[in-house]
């Protein structure tokens, strides 16, 4: 059975999803550009988000207001997840002097839910909502690895492995072969593959019935800790906290 698809609802969310940190005002012509919709198409996509206030104008830049935030709300008030990590990844970050991160599978990314912020430690902005792909970080290798072996087969067969530096994983056997260690030791770490000088540690985190949901991590640049480092002192307080947010989230029967 086809699945039924609002054409209209699927274009006016691609119109918001051109608005990001690197762009956050935009002219009428560069909206209709990155949409590749007809300059009277985003027209009318971007006056109907400034007349129910998602939107603000100054007639000749649009830009997405602070409403806009509503769209996420019940997703994740719904989840649970971030409130009950919050405080974890806090003391996390504390302990080790860099920030950390919580994130989740959305089709071939992960999406960031938590963030605490010590530094900017790449050239992009990272903040709740941002997306990277699964396969080149820490937080989606751990997550793949908990995937049954048909969701993994399918995850491989679709997505598009691009190198992102010279050191990022590419070959699907390569790729098979880290994540079933990432299995086996519980924990992954990825050294400069989603961007040169950013090395990321990452452990999941379990629902009650045994899978793996989301995942923590600490993220740092190679000129401020070593691997060795990461090893010895990172690595056993980022397995506490992911452990801690499991049985957080036992306790509080979410899922």
């Amino acid at each position: 059975m086809e699945t039924p698809n609002v054409q209209s609802l699927v274009r006016g969310l691609s119109v918001i999803r051109t608005f990001n940190a690197d762009r956050p005002r935009q002219t009428l012509a560069q909206v209709a550009d990155a949409t590749g919709l007809a300059r009277a198409t985003a027209r009318r996509f971007l006056h109907t988000l400034v007349t129910v206030g998602y939107a603000g104008t100054d007639g000749n830049e649009f830009w997405l207001t602070p409403r806009v935030l509503e769209l996420g709300y019940s997703y994740m008030s719904g989840l649970g997840l971030p409130a009950i990590a919050q405080p974890r990844l806090e003391e996390l970050s504390r302990h080790v002097g860099e920030s950390s991160s919580l994130s989740v599978l959305d089709g071939s990314d992960v999406v960031y839910v938590n963030r605490v912020p010590v530094r900017r430690i790449m050239t992009v902005s990272i903040t709740i909502g941002t997306r990277f792909p699964a396969y080149a970080t820490s937080m989606g290798r751990v997550i793949l690895a908990g995937m049954t072996p048909e969701e993994l087969d399918e995850y491989l067969a679709t997505v598009d492995l691009r190198a992102l530096t010279p050191s990022t994983l590419i070959d699907v056997a390569v790729l098979r072969a880290e994540l079933q260690r990432v299995r086996e030791q519980g924990w992954a770490i990825v050294d400069q593959e989603l961007e040169p000088g950013l090395r990321s540690l990452a452990a999941p985190v379990y629902s009650p019935q045994g899978r793996v949901v989301a995942a923590v991590n600490i993220s740092t640049q190679t000129v401020v800790h070593d691997l060795e480092e990461l090893h010895r002192t990172f690595l056993p307080a980022l397995i506490d906290t992911a452990e801690h947010i499991t049985a957080d989230l036992a306790a509080t029967e979410l899922f």
